[in-house]
Parts: C-alpha cells; structure tokens; sequence
C-alpha cells in the first residue's frame, strides 16, 4: 500500500530515561488509516502526533468499538532495532476485531504499515537497560449515527511510547489482591479480545485493590466465581509443587503473547507445563502448606513480574517470602534476552527493522 509521510516541523525532545515510566511521552508521529465496506483500507499515512476528531455520534463514543494491541521494539547492543513475534499480535487483533464487529486488516498489510511505522520512528527507542519502544495500534468504529450495527466506518491507529518499566516496583515481586466481588469476563463475552471494554469493567475492582496498598487484582471466573483466570493486565502462572500451572484459555481469558512465549521456553527448558483450570481453592490450599513456590504475571508491558504476596478475602500470603523465585528470574533474563538481543532468538521470534 502507498503511504503518504507527512513529517513534523515541530519535533519533540526526547525525555530522559529516567523520566519515562509508562505511556506518558508520545513520539513525533503516528500513523493512520481508514476503512469503509465501500472502499476497504484506504489513505494510509504518517502525520505528526495530533488530537483526533470525531463525530459526537460517533460509534466508538456510544457503543465502545474498539480494539488495541501492545507490543514493544527493542534496541539492541548493537544499535539495531527489533520488534517481538509482531505476528502474534496482528493475529490477535483481527481475532478481537471479529469478535467486536470491526474490519480485520490483512495480516501482509498489517505488517507492513507496521513495521514503517517503526522505522520512521525508531530514533525514538530508548536503549538504557529495561527501556523500550512501546507501540500502541487501535482501532475504532466511527459511523456517523446512533443506529446499532456492524460498524461501516473505522480508523486504525498507531501511535508510540518510550518506556521505563510499568509497574513502579520494576522486577521486584509486586503484592496481588484476589477479587471475590466483581467479574472481568464471561465465557462467550469478550474476555479473550483485547477491547477497551474489559478495562473499564475491571477499574473499580483495581482501583479498591490500590487502595488497599496492592499492585492489581488477580480476577476469578465470572460464573462459578471459583476458578482463577488472570491478574488486570497479565496473564498468571503458578509453581506448586514442581509443575507449572496457568489457566487454561477457555474465552474468557486473553490469549497472551507473553503468556505463549513463557510456556514454549519453560517447555523447552524441560519443566512440565500444565493449562487447566485451577480452582481458588486449591490455589489457597497450596499457600497454606506451602506447596506455592512461586507466582509470577507475564504481559508485554511488564514481560514477567513476580509475585511476592497474594491476598484472598483479607488473607495474606507471601510467595516465596517474598522474593522472585528462581524460574520467574530465568523465564525473565530469557525474554528480555531475546528482546533485546543481548542472546540468541533460537525461537526466531524477533523482526529487525
């Protein structure tokens, strides 16, 4: 597809690395491209970073149709840039556009804009330790009227972060909390797509977990309220008693990319890795004789956060007194490893650009 660059004459400065955080600097452009059911994707472009405008009846405003991803590019030692299983994450997002009733993109056409995206802004990566490129791509119904439909009309976006570690605590194990009240997804709903939805639905739970002193909530199924399914933003995993056990995706858990690439290297590593259901109880059971040995979160935004304290109806638990285990440090030097090219991708998970 042709795209058309419009560069800024106005470019920022870039933030120190020190300063980063999470999602709070935005690069010099973005990217954008529109559909129609008349046209299919069309006047695909690179503008300076801007507001959008839109229509006050505007699909997205009224009925949330809306999808994102999340993944990162990385700067290598060598001073290259690289991006992680990208692949991954179009194939998600037009799993969640189908879900949502919006227009996939062609999965040829998805990288493509994608990845010169990156490489105009690539000068935007950071490369002191723990830091990268975080790109944000959505997209979002914008027909001009409240009728409720299939959308007709819709933009898709990309836009980029530099990016510090998410969570305040870095790699230190982060304290969890186990919600027993609200539900963040049902079987047939739209747990396993990545849609504005689910975040909002699950605001009230996490903001009463931060006010508790806790990092997130760790949400359990939405119809039994028995089985663990997965923390805020990341997927879960458990080692009880020398197996590995994370949920297993029944539909209402998001199939994540970081959640996948855990499970090959812990496979291949030689441990027993289980997908089932695994029922609170069981998960309370092992933390009271110990059999718990380590927890751990895994999501593109964090890549793997240990978790050092669990809490379950005013209960507190500590994991492995508190300190990242030896299998949560291992499954993170090898992530991180690969993403940013300081060992060998023997997976051949990585894209240079």
């Amino acid at each position: 597809m042709n795209i058309s660059i419009t560069k800024t004459q106005n470019p920022k400065v870039k933030p120190e690395a020190s300063t980063l955080g999470f999602g709070k600097f935005f690069t010099d452009h973005m990217f954008m491209m529109d559909y129609s059911r008349e046209k299919g994707w069309y006047d695909a472009r690179i503008i300076p970073f801007a507001n959008l405008s839109l229509h006050p009846a505007s699909t997205v405003l009224h009925y949330g149709s809306e999808i994102f991803e999340g993944l990162k590019a990385y700067r290598r030692k060598d001073g290259e840039v690289q991006l992680f299983r990208p692949m991954e994450n179009i194939r998600r997002m037009n799993n969640s556009a189908e879900r949502l009733c919006l227009p996939t993109i062609p999965e040829d056409l998805a990288f493509e804009v994608l990845t010169k995206f990156v490489q105009m802004e690539k000068e935007w990566t950071p490369s002191a330790e723990g830091t990268s490129l975080y790109l944000r791509p959505f997209m979002f119904g914008n027909d001009e009227t409240l009728g409720v439909h299939a959308v007709h009309n819709a933009t898709f976006v990309i836009i980029a972060s530099p990016v510090g570690s998410y969570y305040k605590e870095g790699i230190n194990p982060v304290k969890i909390m186990i919600e027993d009240e609200d539900v963040r997804a049902v079987r047939g709903g739209t747990g396993y797509a990545k849609c504005g939805g689910n975040y909002a639905a699950s605001n009230r739970a996490g903001e009463r977990a931060e006010q508790k002193g806790y990092s997130q909530v760790l949400w359990l199924d939405g119809v039994e309220r028995k089985y663990i399914e997965e923390v805020g933003a990341m997927n879960v995993m458990f080692k009880i008693n020398g197996e590995i056990i994370t949920p297993m995706l029944s539909g209402s858990i998001l199939p994540g990319i970081t959640r996948k690439s855990c499970i090959e290297v812990l496979k291949k590593a030689g441990y027993t890795v289980t997908e089932r259901l695994l029922s609170v109880d069981e998960l309370s059971a092992a933390m009271e004789n110990g059999t718990l040995e380590e927890a751990w979160g895994c999501g593109t935004a964090a890549v793997v956060s240990p978790i050092g304290e669990l809490c379950y109806k005013g209960v507190k638990y500590a994991v492995n007194d508190g300190k990242i285990g030896e299998v949560t440090q291992k499954l993170y030097d090898t992530l991180t490893g690969i993403q940013w090219g300081k060992t060998p991708d023997t997976f051949g998970w990585t894209v240079q650009i």
